[in-house]
């Protein structure tokens, strides 16, 4: 994710580091690197314009703080207007309103807009409690409406019944109906697309607000397609008036033009981000925590809520007590290394720590994921004795394990020596908590 403009970026405040002292030159030469880095990002050009006169403006107009370096001073206010750029801070959807509360995804087709629906109610049902249902008003595209149950099963939320035969309105008045009745207090309505705007597909959508007067008309947007992305949010924006937006692939789009331009172009916030196939792949949109990601300073605030979500809190605790105790044992590290498997991809969470961007796109790589199952190998060839105590693993010992787990003497012995290093970080970061453990684990196996 936004992999290209964080290398360039890095690049321009590479050079910066040499210099002695901030001037209104290197200012300027840098910016006009960073101007080019968007650019090349497919950032539009009216948002370029204004990025860089803002940037400049903040960083030659104020005093600068002697502990800042020129790198730091820039990088700065790049940080600032980038947050600003995406909306400043995490918009939360609205649902305070007389349930059910009714939102409608508008896109184009190809856009991702029957995942996200259903990503949005197991998010709905999942995070704020709500008893949302689903329906499916595209009339042109039967398999829409069939993939929409499918996926109302796999999160168990029901879909009202839909027909390729009817009218779009007489489906959304009476899913409406049937939400107010059922005591539903969500209704998320799917619609039709086409593969580019056109005034059939802005008629009928037009039809549909006006009967289900939806209290968010949201846009899902493909992040891939760049600027592209920006102009259709446009089109819908000025015939529809859309409320948010949704940017679906982020995970894959390496330039990232469409989250810098989409809130500019329209003026509604991007409320979420797919990141990935799987329906629990869906984020709030954080403006602060992708700037960071992107001038490669991490994400720490994502990594430990993904830790929370997949830690068991009494556990959490029982291992702090450890890390304080200097008891972590391998068999705890056993424990972790499950839980890390469970957050997602390696190279993903370690893009989220300062300082691990550069060997985060190895981390997925068939040499990592080998040295991790030889780890698990390592530990499976252990007895429960040796895992609690790893002190009394002497040479006899290491050379069963290393029989056992068809790895060598040398990889135990690294293996030991990893693990002692790694206990000795995790005493000095008790004070993170579990995120804090998270993190150190996943250094564990490089």
């Amino acid at each position: 994710m936004f992999d290209t403009l964080s290398d360039r970026l890095e690049g321009v405040f590479k050079k910066l580091k040499g210099q002695g002292r901030i001037t209104e030159r290197n200012i300027d030469d840098a910016l006009r690197e960073v101007r080019l880095a968007l650019l090349e990002a497919d950032v539009s050009i009216k948002v370029v314009r204004d990025f860089i006169e803002h940037v400049r403006k903040k960083a030659i107009g104020q005093e600068v703080l002697r502990s800042l370096t020129p790198e730091q001073h820039l990088i700065r206010f790049v940080a600032q207007e980038l947050q600003e750029v995406m909306g400043g801070s995490a918009r939360e959807i609205n649902l305070k309103v007389k349930p059910p509360v009714k939102i409608m995804l508008v896109g184009l087709q190809g856009s991702g807009k029957t995942t996200s629906l259903a990503k949005l109610a197991r998010w709905l049902k999942a995070e704020r409690g709500r008893h949302p249902m689903m329906v499916s008003t595209d009339v042109r595209r039967p398999a829409a409406m069939e993939q929409l149950r499918v996926l109302g099963a796999q999160i168990n939320v029901p879909v009202a019944e839909s027909t390729a035969e009817e009218d779009p309105v007489e489906i959304v008045s009476r899913a409406v109906t049937r939400a107010d009745v059922g005591g539903y207090d969500a209704l998320l309505i799917d619609t039709a697309g086409r593969l580019q705007i056109d005034d059939d597909l802005m008629e009928e959508l037009t039809r549909l607000k006006a009967t289900a007067q939806p209290h968010h008309t949201i846009l899902v947007a493909d992040a891939m397609t760049g600027q592209e992305a920006v102009n259709v949010a446009q089109g819908f924006h000025e015939r529809i008036a859309i409320t948010g937006l949704i940017l679906t692939k982020l995970d894959s789009d390496a330039r990232g033009g469409a989250a810098l331009s989409a809130r500019a172009a329209t003026g509604a916030p991007i409320l979420f981000a797919g990141m990935g196939e799987k329906l629990d792949a869906f984020e709030v949109f954080h403006p602060d925590r992708l700037a960071s990601r992107i001038l490669g300073m991490g994400d720490m605030l994502s990594l430990i809520e993904k830790a929370q979500q997949n830690y068991d809190h009494d556990k959490a605790k029982a291992l702090e007590r450890k890390f304080r105790k200097n008891e972590f044992t391998i068999a705890d590290f056993a424990e972790q290394l499950k839980t890390i498997k469970k957050m997602g991809s390696l190279g993903d969470l370690m893009k989220m720590i300062p300082g691990f961007k550069k060997i985060a796109g190895q981390a997925d790589s068939e040499e990592t994921r080998r040295e991790l199952i030889g780890i698990q190998a390592i530990i499976d060839s252990m007895t429960m004795q040796e895992r609690h105590n790893h002190l009394i693993l002497n040479g006899r010992r290491r050379i069963r394990i290393a029989s056992g787990s068809g790895t060598s003497v040398q990889e135990v012995n690294r293996f030991v020596k990893q693990f002692e290093q790694t206990r000795k970080m995790m005493k000095k970061i008790t004070r993170m908590g579990a995120g804090g453990a998270m993190m150190s684990g996943l250094g564990m196996g490089r």
